[in-house]
């Protein structure tokens, strides 16, 4: 039988640390209290946009029938008698996204494969910045580059435009587009694990197969969200459909000629020579909240479409 050693030094106890109450320190609860109040404000902004378009619509649409508002081709509500008929706003707001995303897509994407798969860090460091230069210019800029420069171009190149018109308009709203595709869709490719490319380099793939069937489908949902928030810049821009497009109602697929969008409407009419309270007046908000009904509904088709196809890695 063994003594115990009298002279060894005694183990201190082995304290239980309750990192749970550690954890909470008073930095981390202000944070938490500054995101909360940031998604708080964002709340209340939206709700207090939509309530101030909704009352004002509501008090228009118990004088001119929605069924006439929504279905109706002609729009004229400054004239004696009125007619407020939406749709030709609402086809012009349309064709010019059309052709703003002719331009944009295309290359936004193509920049976008570029700055992930091709260029060196050091040229995508120099490149990227350069790029984004373009979103920081303020679109009167662009409103009237295209209608001082852009149409005398395509005028010079054979075509018989109006001064102003579709074409012109929607080319340089799909310019301004190009940083927001590029820069998001490149965000998203760069996000691809970098396994897949060097399994497809394995299979014998180049480049350009690695960057068009391996990368743009892992990245889609990125890419897709990319061109849902650039047809919504479109569809909410303003002054460069206000000063390039024109201010002409109707109902045409040319585009060549001027049209009158949604926007340009609400910037050219909200300039405070409207009686407040008159049926003209109230026409602001409820173009308004038509323009506001199809970006919401925009939105959530492009939630639906980044849910469908996202890609989750390990």
């Amino acid at each position: 039988m063994t003594t115990p050693d009298l002279t060894a030094p005694a183990v201190p106890a082995v304290t239980e640390i309750d990192l749970s109450q550690s954890s909470r320190r008073l930095g981390e609860l202000v944070i938490r209290v500054i995101l909360a109040l940031a998604a708080l404000v964002s709340l209340v902004t939206t709700v207090g946009i939509v309530i101030s378009l909704l009352f004002p619509a509501i008090e228009f649409f118990t004088e001119i029938s929605p069924w006439d508002f929504f279905t109706g081709t002609d729009w004229s509500p400054l004239f004696e008698p009125g007619s407020f008929g939406v749709v030709p706003l609402v086809l012009a707001t349309f064709v010019v996204t059309f052709w703003a995303l002719l331009l944009a897509a295309p290359a936004g994407l193509g920049t976008a494969i570029f700055l992930s798969e091709y260029a060196s860090p050091r040229a995508r460091n120099i490149l990227k910045p350069v790029l984004e230069i373009l979103a920081a210019i303020p679109t009167v800029v662009y409103g009237y580059f295209a209608l001082t420069a852009v149409t005398p171009l395509l005028r010079d190149a054979g075509l018989q435009l109006e001064i102003f018109n579709v074409l012109a308009g929607g080319l340089v709203l799909g310019v301004m587009l190009i940083p927001t595709i590029a820069s998001l869709s490149e965000d998203a490719m760069t996000a691809v694990p970098q396994a897949l490319r060097d399994g497809a380099y394995g299979l014998g793939a180049d480049r350009l197969q690695v960057s068009t069937r391996v990368v743009v489908p892992a990245a889609i949902s990125g890419i897709i969200a990319s061109f849902v928030l650039g047809i919504s810049r479109a569809v909410g821009e303003t002054m460069i459909v206000l000063i390039a497009v024109g201010q002409l109602p109707q109902i045409t697929f040319d585009p060549r000629q001027p049209m009158e969008t949604m926007t340009a409407f609400i910037g050219a009419t909200g300039n405070g020579d409207l009686p407040t309270g008159s049926i003209e007046y109230k026409t602001i908000f409820a173009v308004g909240l038509t323009l506001f009904a199809l970006t919401l509904v925009m939105n959530v088709i492009s939630i639906r479409l980044v849910r469908r196809f996202r890609e989750v890695y390990d």
